[in-house]
């Protein structure tokens, strides 16, 4: 029982550390159409360092179930897209396109946190101290993931303590799917790479069919291109140092 707790425990500690992305919105008040444009380019970044990173783990797990578990996840994005696509979708108080860009952001980072929760799970079937290192490593890489939900949530009027919300909402499967996968390690885990590319391929499709055409029509192309390119970046050098 104390071993299953320190699974829980560490699952839900990724979970809060995915609030921490909303705290640089404590200090932006006002903003403007070009700083939105900007957040969804700064977002895009990171999803699609996130994604690129997700590949290349689940790649290591199975090829062939990564890219299966990606264009499960794309096709995911798609269906959820038409369902969500009228006009009249609501988010908390904000209705049309952006409450379906919230909505969007939100159940993909929600999906691709089932897949670091089995992480989490599974990685004690290799003994405690690789189970800290995995539960650091996902905490630390959920900072930037919150960053990219409070970019999009926050330029709709969300509040920062709403951000904060929806950040670790988003992150809540990780401790619930911890301890079941920690208890079912040897049957769960071949499914690793299924979800983790499902998780990359709804982010990458998500950012080019919502955020960087939303963000070419309030800033220059070049000013966004470079935001995407410099934020992706400094995701990928992020992973690759942990």
């Amino acid at each position: 029982m104390h071993r299953l707790l320190l699974v829980g425990f560490y699952g839900l500690l990724t979970a809060l550390a995915t609030g921490l992305g909303a705290v640089p919105f404590l200090f932006v008040k006002k903003i403007s159409g070009r700083s939105v444009a900007l957040a969804n380019a700064l977002a895009a970044g990171l999803m699609l360092g996130a994604s690129f990173g997700l590949l290349a783990e689940g790649s290591r797990h199975g090829a062939v179930q990564t890219i299966v578990g990606s264009y499960a996840g794309l096709l995911f994005v798609l269906l959820a897209h038409r369902w969500i696509g009228h006009d009249d979708v609501s988010f908390g108080d904000v209705t049309g396109a952006g409450a379906r860009r919230m909505l969007l952001i939100v159940l993909v980072m929600t999906v691709h946190s089932f897949s670091e929760g089995v992480a989490v799970g599974a990685a004690f079937g290799g003994g405690t101290e690789l189970a800290f290192l995995i539960t650091v490593a996902i905490a630390v890489h959920n900072i930037p993931e919150g960053l990219a939900i409070s970019a999009v949530l926050r330029p709709e009027g969300t509040s920062v303590a709403g951000c904060a919300w929806w950040s670790i909402f988003s992150s809540l499967p990780q401790p619930l799917m911890a301890v079941p996968a920690y208890l079912l390690v040897e049957t769960v885990q071949p499914a690793l790479p299924y979800g983790i590319g499902f998780a990359a391929g709804a982010m990458v499709f998500m950012v080019f069919l919502e955020l960087l055409p939303e963000a070419f029509e309030d800033a220059p192309r070049w000013m966004i291109g470079l935001l995407t390119s410099s934020s992706m970046t400094l995701m990928l050098l992020f992973q690759r140092i942990l």
